[in-house]
């Protein structure tokens, strides 16, 4: 499509160009209120993950392990992205990188139900990450 063209389906589809990249996107696909409950949801949902992994679904020794700890950097953003402070999910959206690095590791070395959990861990927080990094450039200052 040609610059300054008018894409014809976009009126039908409620479609909206961005004026500087051109890029058309729906108007409330992605509005800050939905990132940011999207961002605490898999911020919980990644917490949650890594407890159960450690202490009851897949822990390194019998009855838990001392690798449960990890969840504790995680637990820091919760206030600030419950508030939808900006900064907070500017930090956090780089701490979840992480729990990626983790996720990719442990899914190329350990075997059954752990390599599952991690490729859970690496879907939550690649979700947060990408809700954290949207809702931080939806919500500049211009």
């Amino acid at each position: 499509m040609a610059a300054g063209s008018v894409n014809p389906r976009a009126h039908t589809l409620n479609l909206k160009a961005d004026a500087k990249t051109g890029v058309v996107m729906r108007n409330a696909a992605m509005t800050p209120a939905l990132l940011a409950r999207a961002a605490l949801a898999s911020l919980l949902a990644l917490i949650v993950l890594c407890l159960a992994w450690e202490l009851w679904l897949a822990p390194l020794r019998p009855g838990g392990s001392w690798l449960m700890l990890k969840v504790l950097p995680l637990l820091a953003p919760v206030f600030g992205v419950l508030h939808s402070r900006r900064y907070t999910f500017q930090w956090a959206s780089m701490l979840v990188l992480c729990y990626v690095a983790e996720g990719v590791v442990r899914i190329a070395t350990e075997p059954g139900l752990s390599r599952w959990l991690a490729a859970l861990e690496v879907l939550f927080a690649l979700a947060f990450f990408f809700a954290a990094v949207l809702y931080a450039r939806t919500t500049r200052r211009t």
